[in-house]
């Protein structure tokens, strides 16, 4: 009967394929960089990963949930088969880049940090009873590719989905929110304005009020909860009363019951303006919603272990400041998840700017992805190889869901 083998051991072994595949891991991320994709259309992106994994032995589908640029590589008994035993883990890779920025979050970092520990890992499966799942995720920034991954049953049997995000900060586990978006249509009716002006309903009057009521409630909203819009149509000439105007708006909550609640007072602001102005209105969901993210403690807590051995130590978000949201949160009320950040700027930068774009191909970049490789596939050893963290972590996302955390 074959020993078992310790978790050090192949902690060890999976740091030296690490740093074997370091140069080959960075060209793929400063490829991605070079040529950025955006949402839905990371082809090239998509068709790199996927070739990569079956170089290495990953059975790899493609056009999985029907999304052309989704992926999944599988490798190990217990993805192949759903009869098989053994825990299974999933490693998630992000990229899509931001219209007009290109990798101004770093996408393609988190890529090729999910694709090195997916390889590494795959050297010693042979070891370990479980499966591997190597997530290919498009659109995280427009559209939810998790959301729809979810949906499609993408993580079922999963014990454990595993990424990393680079950032400004050095924080084990990420606040990021519940979020939607939603596009309000005002309805009037088109005039002169000067020559018969009482018969107009003046659409962008009613829009232009909305904002003005949301100013009013912004104040009131708890932490967390924030309603940002922009026009996207106002009307077509200075000499016609509007009869159709448009905004698209972005609603977050600190969690996906606060997000509901917002939702709600949205929709009764729109209907109460639209009352008032005589207008009709129409408000309609813009994609999928994304849910606030639940962190595994167990698993955040072992993957800044691992971290801490390249040199980077991780801590507790600062309380009050939100980053964002992200459809991670979607896989993370489902399967026991973590989503950590690790800086490659100051925090007195932001992401989603041209200067974390040029960061995203700097020196500091290549030394976090490869960390973040390393640390992400020991502690996917470690679901696969000692059963209890699994079924903490397990234990711990249904306490949260309980608790509405």
């Amino acid at each position: 009967m074959s020993r078992i083998p310790e978790p050090q051991d192949l902690h060890a072994r999976i740091a030296r394929q690490v740093a074997a595949r370091a140069e080959r891991l960075w060209d793929l991320s400063l490829a991605l960089h070079r040529e950025p994709e955006t949402a839905y259309e990371e082809h090239r992106a998509a068709g790199l990963l996927g070739d990569e994994l079956e170089r290495e032995g990953f059975r790899v589908e493609r056009g999985v949930a029907g999304l052309p640029t989704a992926f999944v590589g599988r490798a190990g008994a217990a993805s192949l088969s759903p009869e098989a035993t053994g825990r299974r883990v999933a490693l998630l890779m992000e990229y899509d880049a931001l219209p007009l920025l290109g990798h101004a979050c770093g996408h393609n970092l988190i890529a090729t940090a999910g694709l090195g520990a997916a390889l590494a890992l795959h050297t010693v499966l042979g070891e370990v009873e479980g499966g591997l799942l190597a997530v290919g995720t498009p659109a995280e920034e427009r559209g939810g590719g998790k959301v729809t991954l979810v949906e499609a049953g993408a993580f079922d049997g999963v014990d454990a989905a595993l990424m990393f995000h680079p950032g400004v900060y050095d924080w084990a586990w990420a606040p990021l929110t519940a979020s939607a978006q939603v596009r309000v249509g005002f309805h009037g009716r088109a005039a002169h304005p000067t020559g018969n002006p009482t018969e107009g309903i003046d659409a962008l009057g009613a829009l232009v009020q909305l904002f003005n009521t949301l100013g009013v409630l912004s104040r009131r909203l708890p932490p967390g909860s924030h309603v940002q819009g922009i026009v996207s149509d106002g009307g077509r000439a200075t000499n016609i009363v509007p009869e159709y105007a448009e905004g698209l708006f972005g609603l977050r909550g600190a969690t996906t019951a606060a997000l509901e609640a917002l939702l709600d007072e949205f929709r009764s602001c729109a209907r109460g303006v639209a009352l008032a102005t005589r207008t009709t209105v129409e408000v309609t969901d813009v994609g999928g919603r994304y849910e606030h993210f639940r962190d595994s403690e167990v698993l955040s807590g072992l993957f800044s272990g691992h971290l801490a051995r390249t040199g980077i130590r991780l801590s507790e978000p600062t309380p009050g400041v939100y980053v964002g949201s992200s459809d991670i949160g979607n896989v993370s009320t489902r399967v026991p998840a973590i989503h950590p950040f690790v800086a490659i700027l100051g925090s007195e930068s932001s992401t989603h700017t041209p200067q974390f774009a040029e960061a995203s191909a700097g020196q500091r970049a290549r030394q976090v992805m490869l960390a973040a490789a390393e640390a992400l596939a020991c502690t996917a050893v470690d679901v696969l190889l000692r059963r209890d963290v699994a079924e903490i972590a397990w234990a711990g996302l249904r306490k949260k869901a309980s608790a509405g955390l």
